[in-house]
């Protein structure tokens, strides 16, 4: 037990006054003459023996009186021995109100955001004017990082609102924790108002600071069924104007109830273009599939959208897409080779390739930064120049194609080939063989057949390279010849993908460039190359938008603008290869469709949408809390599980221990009727 004002305990020095009076009877008595008293000799006896009893306790019951009344005003403090010291002085208090959407289920009293507020109020009220707080919330704004005054702080709780942002639990009380550590004050507490919900609450990730006393209030609300559409994706990583597409969606049940016959619609560009039904079970996932024909060049702009009540702010998934992508390809021919080859005849022929050639003796290493795809037609030699721009651009996440010339030079081949730990080079083997089959279990051709036939007509090889394994290697067969030589395969380096002929592309080796199976089989090379443009990302993060870097940038940075120009935005920059990362930093909050502009020209379309964590409204009940707290033994956390009962009592007690001041003074007056009933009734 400690006092507020310890000084006050010499006050009871004032005990010794009745004991000085009781010692010291100052009463005279007059002296009355009896002829015999021996008949008053007992009664005499008997009486004196009860008055000396009365006056002693006449005299605890004023020392008890005096001594409880000094008590009451140093005013003693009981603290839980478990709790954080606390310091004489002024408390520097954080107050966390979580204000995500789950934020706005209700409970009997009203929504949790209202009672959290509330709360919040009544814990700024068991505090002194000479203490300083802190409100913060999950959007992290910069006025949460500041004291405020008892007055202010009030006024703050009254502007608080619902907030997209997300934050889960740990990032919130460390933010907490280091803000409090860089107070001066000594007595620092925290006060977390949270639903406690299981998607943001890591308590896994709680780390403990023993100088900071935290105290978790739940806020339980009504358990509320939940239906969204989580994420979407296409098939395939390149979408085209005038081609089917097939777009993939996942809905989520987070309910007890299940949907029978519901319903998602899909929207591109302000039309209603597909519609897909779906039932879902409880507490699962349902994937959806649309199929629409892409009509429009360029960027391209939708949503998928369901209907489910009360929660809406996750039924609506808003995506974007390019659809006029070009391929940037650098063709590399080997000397001996015409003018013009199969390949040439195919990328020129094509608007969706952008084909630079060159010479194997003349090669201009700055136009690969700029290019998707690179192919080493027939070379004779690959030199150690070369071999190290190749490097470099596989570990940027390039594409290489690989067709060795008929009279390659092995060593610097097989040189090369095993810095990409692709099997080497054996040697020319010249019996004619037929494609065998082709390896349907590798992904490399889905969606390029229909239906594979047995009896398929199937490229002839009459001359290709042996290859010698190593044990490094992940090369996986594409292609299998007959005698189970492979014709193609594929091998993962770094970022990059490699992909290697073992056969040249003449008439004298196959017929694989007049064949086909050639066209599809380039053409998927060279979508593989295509990094999936991210659909859409989440509003309130800190986002990087990958742009190429095209230089000119001196006149005007890029900017992240809204189509509606409501929102314009500079994002930090940073150069990395031939690419550029734009770095949102929490700056758009709203959902819905955005572009990047690179010297007033619109470069990448992009959509934003809510975070997905707050669409699990499943929360953590009080009882587990404090087995958390407990199994973790946070001896300064503690938890206060009913808010609405007299929390100002509750905080106060925890905060400035229990006051006992009123239990002394009920003590004194109590003490007071028990001398008066001495007084008047004992004889």
């Amino acid at each position: 037990m400690t006092f507020v004002y310890p000084a006050f305990l010499w006050a009871l020095l004032a005990i010794s006054i009745p004991v000085i009076i009781h010692l010291f009877n100052f009463r005279r008595y007059k002296k009355v003459y009896f002829t015999n008293v021996k008949f008053l000799k007992e009664l005499q006896h008997e009486s004196k023996s009860k008055s000396r009893l009365k006056e002693i306790l006449i005299l605890i019951t004023r020392c008890l009186t005096l001594a409880c009344l000094v008590f009451a005003f140093a005013q003693p403090l009981i603290f839980d021995k478990t709790a954080v010291q606390t310091y004489p002085g002024a408390n520097a208090v954080s107050i966390y109100v979580d204000n995500s959407f789950s934020m706005e289920n209700v409970q009997k009293q009203g929504p949790l955001m209202d009672i959290a507020k509330l709360t919040a109020k009544e814990i700024v009220k068991a505090f002194s004017g000479a203490d300083k707080f802190q409100i913060i919330t999950n959007d992290f704004e910069g006025k949460h990082q500041r004291f405020y005054s008892k007055e202010d702080v009030l006024n703050k709780i009254d502007e608080l609102k619902i907030s997209s942002a997300v934050k889960v639990f740990s990032d919130v009380l460390k933010r907490q924790n280091e803000f409090l550590n860089s107070s001066k004050l000594q007595n620092k507490k925290i006060y977390s108002l949270t639903d406690a919900q299981r998607s943001t609450f890591d308590v896994e990730k709680i780390k403990n600071d023993t100088s900071i006393s935290s105290t978790l209030i739940p806020l339980i609300g009504n358990r509320v069924n939940n239906v969204y559409i989580d994420t979407c994706w296409f098939e395939t990583p390149l979408q085209q104007k005038g081609f089917i597409q097939k777009l993939h969606g996942i809905i989520v049940n987070k309910g007890s109830n299940a949907v029978n016959a519901g319903s998602a619609k899909l929207f591109l560009n302000k039309q209603q273009l597909a519609l897909a039904s779906y039932s879902i079970d409880p507490f699962s996932k349902k994937e959806i599939q649309f199929s629409f024909e892409c009509k429009q060049s360029g960027f391209n702009y939708g949503s998928v959208k369901i209907e489910d009540y009360p929660i809406t702010f996750d039924d609506e998934l808003f995506f974007a897409f390019n659809s006029k992508i070009n391929i940037s390809v650098s063709l590399i021919n080997g000397k001996d080779l015409k003018e013009s080859n199969a390949f040439e005849a195919l990328f020129k022929g094509d608007s969706l390739f952008n084909l630079v050639s060159f010479n194997e003796q003349a090669i201009d290493y700055s136009k690969f930064k700029s290019s998707d795809v690179i192919v080493l037609n027939q070379l004779n030699e690959i030199s150690s120049g070369l071999l190290s721009e190749l490097s470099k651009f596989v570990s940027r996440g390039g594409s290489l194609l690989i067709v060795p010339a008929q009279k390659a030079e092995l060593n610097s081949y097989n040189s090369f080939l095993s810095s990409f730990q692709l099997p080497a080079l054996k040697g020319l083997d010249t019996n004619a063989v037929k494609t065998d089959k082709i390896e349907t279990g590798n992904k490399f051709y889905t969606g390029v057949f229909e239906k594979i036939e047995d009896r398929l007509n199937l490229p002839v090889v009459n001359k290709h390279y042996k290859l010698v394994q190593n044990t490094k290697s992940n090369f996986e067969a594409l292609l299998l010849l007959q005698n189970a030589d492979i014709l193609l395969g594929e091998n993962k380096f770094n970022s990059g993908s490699l992909y290697l002929f073992t056969a040249p592309f003449n008439q004298n080796c196959t017929n694989f460039s007049k064949h086909a199976l050639f066209v599809p089989t380039i053409y998927r090379v060279c979508f593989n190359s295509i990094r999936s443009g991210q659909l859409f990302y989440e509003v309130n993060a800190n986002n990087i938008l990958t742009i190429k870097n095209e230089g000119n940038l001196s006149e005007q940075p890029p900017h992240v603008k809204e189509i509606n120009n409501k929102l314009d935005i500079i994002p930090e920059l940073l150069t990395v290869d031939n690419s550029l990362l734009l770095y949102t930093h929490s700056q758009i909050a709203l959902p819905g469709f955005y572009e990047v502009n690179k010297n007033n020209l619109p470069v990448l379309p992009l959509a934003f949408n809510y975070s997905r964590k707050e669409s699990d409204l499943t929360c953590y009940t009080p009882d587990e809390i404090t087995k958390w707290i407990s199994d973790k033994g946070l001896k300064n956390f503690k938890m206060i599980e009913n808010a609405q009962q007299d929390i100002a009592k509750q905080i106060a007690e925890g905060a400035q221990g229990k006051k006992l001041w009123k239990i002394f003074i009920i003590l004194a007056l109590g003490f007071i009727i028990i001398e008066i009933t001495l007084l008047r009734f004992l004889k």
